[in-house]
């Protein structure tokens, strides 16, 4: 049996009755549990809870939503103005979400959820579409197969299930995992397309210590349990950081293992990460000064920042560093005249002298004015 569909058959198992072997504890929100049904939360398989970094007006995207327990807790902290679209390859867990959908749309006071069926590895793949296509156009031969291609290549330009830059934020729980190896990075990279610049995402999965061997792979329930396709811990952060994402760290790590095997340790983290916004840097007199506690730090783009310095940047790194999840580690400093803007030419560890920035805004934070 291919991991896929190993897969697909343990959680349509899920779907049906509760798989105790799939849980990993996890403390939610308990406020935003009350208005669900018990079946959605209890065929709800996960290791983490990344509903806590949804914020209002957000678009989320939730990859593998299963039951829809992440979607439907989300739907609660979106307000008027958000969406959520929860994806999932598997019919039985996307009718377990679809069946209290109407009812969920009431309690919460509104229709803000949505499921489609795709691939998070190919998110642009309207697999609901092609199943139509496929109905419609039976496949006998490999001319008919080029014709199946053929319209795949033409859905996902110019009606992706989801689009470009179309997503706020990204979530996960625990479905990372039972993506095969060779299509990984696919994923990664394809998570990296469809969130907006300046966008984040919130990966709840499970980890390991050591890298897995070939063996523990090829066990179809060491894989479909969410155990031998993890990611080795630091291979996790290099690879969405090669994608292109900023500000990638484990803002979670669970302090207890999860699972053992042949000395392996599997354990659940939540990663967090931004995408930069795709602006030019320009260079508008602003500094920033690295509070400490080391003596310097350095970010993903080069920048050094020594303690207590006050460092000359772009606009762009300005507002990186003065928000999440910099805010608390940088002084922003607004110049109280703005120079004529011009491009960003300095080097790395410019230093902006203090003439340049007397009178200016000092924040925590590019919104926090308030004194200490």
């Amino acid at each position: 049996m291919s991991q896929e569909n190993a897969v697909l058959e343990r959680y349509s198992e899920g779907a049906n009755e509760r798989q105790e072997a799939l849980c990993c504890p996890v403390d939610y929100q308990t406020s935003l549990l009350k208005i669900l049904p018990e079946e959605i939360i209890e065929k709800d398989y996960g290791c983490g809870d990344p509903s806590r970094y949804v914020r209002e007006g957000d678009v989320v995207l939730d990859l593998g939503s299963g039951s829809g327990k992440i979607c439907y807790m989300a739907a609660q902290l979106i307000g008027d103005s958000g969406k959520i679209i929860g994806v999932d390859m598997n019919d039985d867990m996307l009718s377990l979400a679809r069946k209290y959908q109407a009812e969920m749309a009431e309690k919460i006071g509104s229709d803000s959820v949505q499921f489609v069926k795709g691939k998070i590895q190919d998110l642009a793949l309207d697999v609901a579409a092609m199943e139509a296509w496929l109905k419609a156009n039976p496949i006998t031969n490999a001319d008919e197969l080029s014709a199946l291609e053929s319209w795949k290549l033409r859905q996902t330009h110019e009606t992706p299930l989801i689009a470009d830059n179309s997503v706020d934020l990204v979530i996960s729980n625990c479905v990372l995992n039972l993506v095969g190896d060779a299509e990984k990075q696919q994923l990664v990279d394809e998570i990296f397309r469809v969130v907006k610049p300046g966008g984040r995402i919130a990966i709840s999965d499970i980890i390991s210590d050591e890298f897995i061997p070939d063996h523990l792979k090829d066990d179809d329930d060491l894989w479909s349990g969410c155990i031998s396709g993890a990611f080795q811990e630091q291979e996790m952060l290099q690879m969405f950081q090669q994608a292109g994402f900023i500000a990638v760290s484990y803002d979670k790590w669970a302090d207890a293992v999860w699972q053992v095997v042949e000395s392996i340790e599997f354990r659940s983290a939540t990663l967090t990460a931004i995408k930069r916004e795709q602006v030019e840097c320009i260079d508008k007199g602003h500094a920033v000064i690295y509070r400490g506690p080391y003596s310097f730090t350095v970010d993903d783009e080069g920048h050094e920042f020594p303690r207590g310095e006050r460092m000359a940047v772009c606009e762009r790194t300005f507002n990186v560093l003065c928000n999440e999840p910099y805010k608390d580690d940088f002084i922003g400093i607004i110049p109280a005249v703005e120079p004529e803007p011009k491009a960003w030419c300095a080097p790395t560890g410019t230093k902006r002298p203090a003439a340049e920035s007397k009178g200016g805004l000092h924040s925590i934070s590019a919104s926090d004015t308030a004194c200490c």
